[in-house]
């Protein structure tokens, strides 16, 4: 039965009505008892107007609602104008949210008490607005409410959050009877301002310890990096609920340790959303695309319902694995389940996966159609089209973007000069670089002039990439010099590989593949006997070349595979015990466009049969070269 249904059928007495308004799913079934509120005389009833309020705070998508039914209440009392302030608190501006205040003080025998004011403040401390909290904490001294623990709690938030610790322990310290609340609260309110020993020391003051000062104490070594601590603490807890579990879970993926993240998250009795979208990204962040993959599927079996939140974990690894078949997919799931795809941050999720998924028309569609675009889309489509070897269009969509008032970041200017270097686009990316430290004031790290000198290397200008590593302002890191290397490498320059090689073996002396660079270097040069003292002395260090290893999709499945070279200056020319057929693949009938290191590859094994191990050469259908790039290959026949 309707619920207009049952407003007819019955007489609607007040309990019949507020029982109607807990029966309410969504706006329409509040429109429909409003109008028998109406027309039953309810409308001053401050009891039953008080929770049609509520509920508007919570179904309708704005307090214009709201505001008019309350308009129509002649004289509201405290508890119908504190419900009214929530809402605004939550969906409106912090503006508005003073204009309602006002209006409530100075309406007739109205007293503010201490719940008109917790979530006025928590708005201030959404927005770090410290200037108008401290108006409310004035408000809340002259009505005698500031030793309040609700009040005092959010206080201590506002300038937790704020950076304002000093004001914080004030407002803590005054207040006479503390509860695990207050202390809580004061503990995250030393964590935000960066003092993991005060917050310690707080957290073993307590009188009494609860989960929520356990799991905020966890929070803080897990933000902290020290994740032994944090482990100790959750070890030595007594009681433990489903943020202890998810918290630890976050710290292990953090730190990287996936093995431990899912071990706890399988002991874990009590898992919900948040739970599984710990590990999910965590998954995804760490690069282990495939795992998310599976995470999301297990999710599905067991019925769990994902939110935005593990879509755009999904969609992160989609991106990482750059399959089309899967990204298409998720884009129809999301659609099918009435996800909002013009929320930002999914907008820009489907923007990163389409473009690094090659589906670079989609992208731009979405791109286009986003209702606002800012650095992260941007940089989404910027990255898509240099991995896609579009150089000058990702040069484009970047001087669009400063054009349209968005202010670049380090991240930003980064994946601009990548692009630039991998297209060889030398003039560009010189003018991007002086423009970000003339007219923006990005402040250049190493990664940055690493960047420009692969530019430089690329294009040929050795000398210039060299001159620019020995008059940075800040210590070049190996990255920068493994750049020059490679650029040694593709132009065969032994003089500057020497020395580059030199330097490289003093930042990075474990490190293989700076020796392996310049043995290619040798090689390229048939300077054979380089060759072989160059692997002694590897030999002798106890350092061993690792196998490249990449991807390829066997339709819906993942399987691994090794690359080897028949070249001299390789491992083995043999395959592995454990992949028993190797498929036999020309490197000639690799089709790509332009990608990163590509060509560099493409000299040592052009004309040379490259062994990919593998089972069934017909299901070949991708091979993930490098990056996100994909590389469609012909397999022949097994060998024999």
């Amino acid at each position: 039965m309707s619920l207009i249904r049952k407003c007819t059928s019955t007489k609607p007495s007040s309990i019949t009505v507020l029982n109607l308004l807990r029966e309410s799913r969504c706006i329409k079934h509040l429109e429909q008892v409003h109008t028998h509120i109406i027309q039953k005389g309810y409308e001053q009833d401050h009891f039953i107007i008080n929770q049609f309020i509520s509920l508007c705070n919570v179904f309708s998508p704005d307090v214009s609602y709201a505001t008019s039914v309350f308009e129509h209440v002649i004289q509201p009392n405290v508890y119908v104008w504190n419900t009214l302030i929530k809402g605004y608190s939550k969906k409106s501006s912090l503006v508005d949210c003073f204009v309602v205040l006002k209006q409530m003080r100075t309406s007739v025998n109205v007293i503010p008490d201490e719940f008109t004011f917790p979530s006025l403040v928590k708005s201030c401390s959404n927005v770090l607005a410290l200037k108008e909290g401290e108006i409310i904490h004035g408000l809340l001294v002259r009505y005698g409410l500031d030793s309040d623990v609700f009040v005092g709690s959010s206080l201590i938030d506002l300038y937790g959050k704020c950076k304002e610790i000093e004001y914080a322990r004030r407002v803590f310290d005054e207040i006479s009877l503390k509860n695990e609340v207050i202390w809580t609260a004061m503990i995250v309110g030393y964590v935000y301002a960066g003092d993991l020993l005060e917050a310690r020391k707080l957290f073993d003051e307590m009188p009494q310890r609860n989960v929520a000062s356990g799991n905020a104490m966890i929070r803080a070594f897990v933000k902290f990096g020290d994740l032994s601590g944090a482990k100790k603490l959750f070890d030595s807890m007594p009681d433990k609920d489903v943020v202890s579990f998810t918290t630890m879970i976050d710290g292990y993926a953090k730190a990287g340790d996936m093995a431990s993240a899912r071990f706890l998250f399988d002991r874990s009795s009590n898992r919900d959303i948040i739970s599984w979208s710990a590990l999910m990204s965590g998954y995804a962040q760490n690069g282990q695309p495939n795992e998310a993959v599976k995470i999301f599927h297990e999710m599905l079996s067991m019925n769990v319902r994902p939110d935005e939140f593990i879509m755009v974990s999904l969609m992160c690894a989609c991106s990482q694995l750059g399959r089309l078949d899967l990204a298409n997919w998720v884009e129809h799931y999301m659609s099918q389940n009435s996800f909002d795809l013009n929320q930002v941050h999914i907008a820009a999720a489907l923007v990163d996966m389409n473009a690094k998924c090659g589906n670079m028309e989609r992208a731009k569609m979405l791109f286009e159609g986003m209702p606002k675009r800012d650095l992260v889309s941007y940089c989404s489509m910027i990255q898509g089209l240099s991995i896609h070897g579009c150089g000058s269009q990702a040069v484009d969509f970047f001087d669009r973007m400063l054009n349209e008032g968005l202010v670049p970041d380090d991240v930003s200017l980064k994946i601009i000069l990548t692009a630039c270097s991998r297209a060889e686009l030398v003039k560009e990316g010189f003018r991007i670089f002086n423009l970000m430290t003339t007219k923006y004031s990005v402040k250049l790290s190493p990664d940055h002039y690493a960047c420009v000198v692969d530019l430089l290397g690329r294009s040929g200008k050795l000398q210039d990439a060299y001159e620019l590593i020995k008059s940075m302002p800040v210590e070049p890191h190996a990255g920068a010099w493994g750049a020059l290397l490679g650029a040694c490498k593709l132009h065969c320059d032994i003089e500057v590989g020497e020395e580059i090689s030199n330097r490289l073996f003093e930042l990075e002396p474990q490190n293989t593949g700076n020796y392996v660079l310049l043995s290619d270097i040798y090689a390229a040069a048939n300077r054979w006997l380089d060759v072989a003292l160059l692997r002694q002395k590897m030999s002798e260090k106890g350092l061993r070349k690792i196998p490249g290893c990449s991807s390829w999709y066997a339709f819906a499945a993942l399987i691994s595979f090794a690359i080897f070279n028949q070249s001299e200056h390789c491992i083995s020319k043999k395959p592995r015990p454990r992949h028993p057929q190797p498929v036999k693949l020309n490197a000639n009938r690799l089709v790509t466009g332009t990608l990163c290191g590509f060509d560099q590859f493409m000299n040592l094994v052009i004309d040379n049969t490259v062994e990919v191990n593998g089972n069934d050469k017909n299901e070949i259908g991708m091979v993930l070269i490098r990056g996100n790039s994909m590389v469609t290959i012909e397999a022949l026949e097994p060998v024999a």
